[in-house]
């Protein structure tokens, strides 16, 4: 009887994914049944003989697990859009391991977090949210916690890519008056129909009244929002962030925010993820903090793990993945 190949899950899936990799008959699934992040030793023991893997942003893929999987592996399946964690390189030097990807899938549910959270900056629910838990918040005032609204402000978006446009597009419903996108480079085709302009991303840095953070992490990317950075925004700006965590330099954000250099940061991804509960920025009255919550919805993570699951089964079996990067 020939081997069946072996499938490493490096998480529990959500529910119809997961169902649909239960049954599974074609290949040996090997799962870490737990919501929670696999350690490093078990990942490496794990995937020991392992034909093809699916794996989570938190599972770093680099040399020392390829060489801990051995010969016989043949995809990475990430269920994320990004693949920071992953090291190419050493994907290429080990005999050509595929790397898949989920793409589109999660740019609505990514695009609306980012609406969420700039609407709650803007409009300072994080404090309106602690005035009625604390029961100390009196009566309808005329003056007390006023936020801002977005009619005729400039919005800023860095990184114009499927995420970077699907929020625009929300955006614009809200009545701003300009729209300034930064990135590697133009893409007028999206740009036209919002009248967005591409420009530098200090030009737009200073004119912008809201910055969201929608491009990838990479090696020009990290740590961009920095202190030089801050310094050249509107001290009345709003800055959003549902890409990763380290395109922001926090320490110069927690001073940039104590200083009043800007208004207020929301972030839904952060280093590390969580958080520490006693961390700064978690308590700061103008910083709204979300657990990484930009694909949480039950449509958006099962097609992920669906996909995800596509492209180790087409890896595994010599076929052409459905989002495959090419490396």
């Amino acid at each position: 009887m020939s081997r069946l190949p072996v499938l490493l899950v490096t998480r529990e899936l959500p529910s119809l994914a997961q169902k649909r990799l239960q049954g599974l008959t074609n290949v040996q699934v090997r799962q870490h049944n737990s919501i929670d992040v696999i350690g490093r030793q078990q990942l490496l023991e794990e995937v020991k003989g392992a034909d093809g893997i699916i794996c989570l942003l938190s599972d770093k893929i680099d040399t020392e697990f390829l060489q801990a999987a051995g010969s016989s592996l043949k995809v990475v399946s990430t269920v994320s859009v990004g693949y920071d964690h992953v090291d190419t390189k050493a994907l290429k030097q080990h005999g050509g391991v595929k790397l898949g990807y989920t793409p589109n899938v999660l740019t609505d549910a990514t695009a609306d977090t980012t609406v969420l959270l700039a609407l709650m900056a803007s409009r300072r629910a994080k404090e309106a949210l602690d005035i009625v838990s604390s029961g100390n918040g009196g009566g309808f005032s005329l003056s007390r916690g006023l936020g801002t609204q977005f009619t005729g402000k400039t919005l800023g978006i860095v990184g114009f890519g499927r995420i970077g446009c699907a929020t625009a597009e929300r955006l614009v419903g809200f009545g701003f008056g300009s729209v300034l996108y930064s990135g590697s480079r133009p893409n007028e085709e999206r740009a036209q129909p919002l009248g967005a302009e591409y420009v530098p991303f200090d030009r737009l840095l200073g004119e912008s009244d809201l910055v969201c953070i929608c491009c990838p992490l990479n090696d020009k990317t990290k740590g961009m929002f920095n202190k030089s950075a801050f310094e050249k925004m509107k001290r009345s700006a709003i800055l959003v962030n549902t890409a990763r965590g380290a395109i922001v330099n926090q320490d110069d954000l927690l001073e940039a925010l104590n200083k009043k250099q800007i208004a207020h940061a929301a972030l839904d991804v952060t280093v590390p993820e969580p958080l520490p509960a006693d961390h700064p920025l978690v308590h700061h009255p103008h910083c709204t903090v979300l657990p990484h919550i930009g694909s949480a919805t039950e449509e958006t993570r099962n097609a992920m793990g669906n996909l995800a699951i596509d492209n180790a089964l087409a890896g595994i079996f010599g076929e052409p993945l459905k989002a495959e990067v090419r490396l």
